[in-house]
């Protein structure tokens, strides 16, 4: 995509000077939209799966791919300056305007089911309380989520200035609690449990598969590294959306880290594995009591809801630029007169509330919803990270500004091959299940092409299309049948 699209909209709808953002605000997007639901959940995620050796080798190898993907979009903002909406825009003008397509429509599904682990995990943290709320899953609180979901949407609705500002305050509030959990952790810390955990239960399983299934835990928890790049058409200066996506990263990986290491040090795995969502607070409250339980739940109540207000700014912002660029239909591509595209908003505001309606029909509506988000997330990192591989080995075509350098190389390399073991260690499931996604979204991508009198598919496009149709097919069945479960 070129810039050019951008550049069609009338004056009267391009943002004030008073709405670009800074470094410190990008950079408070990045850790905001990172910092939600996954860090308060981490305990029991990590726990369930692995020791405390597995959990090491699994945050080492996270935070060397996300790195590395922290630095892809880096480069790419610096490269490719013309590319606005990051992770989609990357895509198309690497590979082409239908894997385009399935990268924005991805990259978007996956905030908005990310969305719905907010609310779940709300609802479950009330619930600890107020037990007709359950684990965030019972007919009330989808009821009460729906009247958070929608007022969300009107608070949104008011203007990016706002909206943006708010989430500035909260990610500073959200990181409190967060700090405290470690510092009371450490003072907590039992020696002997954190040793008795350093192997792993006999449930775990083998070193491998401890970390294999700590992976998507991982991806759910980093979703949002890639929140400057999404929103760069706002940055005041280009060079700030690199900036901030390493800083944001490098602050917010110490931080999760931290969180699940010092866990092991207060309860033996068996346990945390047992304790309720969000597991942070039980964890807090084994070691000093109820008043922990309280702090980390309020906390988590105001992360969890800045984080939401991130998210759904960056998932209507990639499909407005998509529409923008004639990639989704032209509805998408309107906006009002506070620069919020209303349209994008409210479609990701219905997905949302679909999905959440979903959740009463899980098994565990937290732990899928996470897992769905993080799989749906990881084919458009996957070609963002190719197409950064493609521009170092092509300098000084295709609009790249600069000459690629040898560690620019590397870095993609690495994060392409990191997201391509993601997607294997999600596993099959989630990956028919996200075809049940992508296939239907096809219809947006044939509307778009009607709108503009265009051929539907290229060749190449129609094998895609045919593959991701078989897909959905097969997923069906499996869930029809059994084989699969949600």
């Amino acid at each position: 995509m070129t810039d050019t699209g951008s550049s069609a909209r009338t004056a009267a709808v391009e943002p004030p000077a008073s709405v670009k953002l800074t470094l410190l605000t990008l950079t408070a997007m990045v850790v905001g939209s990172m910092v939600g639901a996954g860090v308060f959940s981490l305990p029991r995620r990590f726990a369930e799966e692995t020791g405390v050796a597995g959990a090491l080798i699994a945050w080492a190898i996270a935070g060397v791919g996300m790195l590395m993907l922290a630095f892809v979009f880096q480069t790419l903002a610096v490269r490719r300056p013309d590319l606005d909406a990051g992770v989609y825009a990357y895509a198309k003008a690497g590979f082409g305007e239908y894997l385009g397509f399935f990268s924005a429509f991805g990259y978007w599904a996956s905030a908005c089911v990310g969305n719905v682990t907010y609310w779940v995990l709300i609802m479950s943290t009330i619930g600890a309380v107020w037990p007709s709320l359950g684990d965030g899953d019972t007919l009330l609180a989808v009821v009460l989520s729906t009247l958070g979901l929608w007022a969300f949407f009107f608070l949104i609705r008011r203007g990016v200035k706002e909206a943006t500002a708010i989430n500035r305050i909260v990610t500073v509030a959200k990181l409190v609690p967060i700090l405290v959990f470690v510092i009371l952790a450490l003072f907590y810390f039992q020696p002997s449990v954190f040793a008795d955990n350093f192997g792993g239960a006999d449930y775990a399983g083998s070193l491998f598969n401890q970390v294999r299934g700590t992976m998507l835990a991982t991806v759910f928890v980093f979703l949002g590294v890639e929140g400057a790049s999404v929103y760069s058409r706002h940055a005041k200066r280009r060079e700030d959306v690199g900036r901030a996506t390493v800083l944001g990263f490098l602050s917010v990986f110490a931080i999760f880290a931290s969180v699940t290491i010092v866990s092991y040090g207060l309860m033996p795995m068996g346990e945390i594995a047992e304790l309720r969502q969000p597991s942070m607070a039980g964890v807090l409250e084994h070691a000093v009591g109820t008043w922990g339980m309280v702090f980390v739940s309020v906390g988590l109540i105001v992360s969890v809801l800045g984080a939401y207000l991130a998210w759904t700014l960056m998932a209507a912002e990639v499909l407005f630029v998509a529409a923008e660029d004639n990639d989704m239909p032209r509805f998408l591509s309107r906006s009002n007169t506070a620069d919020v595209p209303v349209p994008a908003l409210l479609m990701t505001t219905f997905l949302s509330q679909i999905v959440l309606v979903v959740t009463m029909f899980s098994d565990d509506a937290f732990n899928f919803a996470l897992d769905l988000t993080s799989a749906l997330s990881l084919i458009p990192f996957f070609l963002a990270a190719a197409f950064a591989v493609k521009i170092a080995f092509r300098p000084g075509r295709e609009g790249t500004v600069g000459d690629s350098t040898r560690r620019e190389l590397v870095t993609a390399a690495i994060a392409t091959l990191y997201t391509a073991f993601l997607l294997y260690a999600a596993g099959l499931k989630f990956v028919l299940i996200s075809f049940i996604l992508y296939a239907p979204a096809t219809f947006l991508f044939i509307k778009a092409r009607r709108e503009q009198d265009r051929r539907l598919f290229s060749p190449a496009e129609a094998v895609i299309c045919a593959v991701s149709a078989v897909g959905a097919i097969v997923g069906v069945t499996a869930l029809a049948t059994g084989w699969i479960e949600i």
